[in-house]
């Protein structure tokens, strides 16, 4: 299980709004010279989009746990980056006898056709819910 703890910002009619308010990953980040990622990571920090989750019964300010299964993880990764990777080389492939611009449209419409295959074949992963102290 890969585990975050996440702030409820809202709570609606069993629907919460909730961000992450915990660092993970390998904790380099927080060090100006750890590694090339941790500037990328500090750059992206600051864009972080609230989630809506099913939580049950939550308040504004409250810490949960929030967990993922590692295996349903993979498999959206797979979904999400493998399948449509591979349509687009796939695509590429097909038309690259008839020239640049042929192979280049085969790989966009590989591409398209594995983003619309994944969005609609994943499924979103399970997630779990544990509850916390009040923030």
């Amino acid at each position: 299980m890969i585990e975050t703890r996440v702030r409820v910002l809202r709570h609606t009619d069993g629907i919460s709004l909730v961000e992450a308010t915990e660092q993970n990953g390998c904790g380099a980040c927080s060090h100006q010279d750890g590694c090339a990622v941790a500037g990328l990571g500090r750059f992206l920090g600051h864009r972080r989009q609230p989630i809506a989750l099913a939580c049950g019964d939550t308040r504004p300010g409250q810490e949960i746990t929030v967990a993922v299964a590692g295996a349903d993880l993979a498999r959206a990764g797979l979904w999400a980056y493998l399948l449509p990777a591979a349509l687009a080389v796939a695509g590429a492939a097909v038309l690259a006898s008839r020239g640049d611009v042929a192979s280049l449209i085969g790989a966009i419409l590989g591409l398209a056709a594995g983003l619309l295959i994944a969005r609609h074949q994943a499924g979103a992963p399970k997630i779990f819910i544990h509850s916390g102290e009040q923030a």
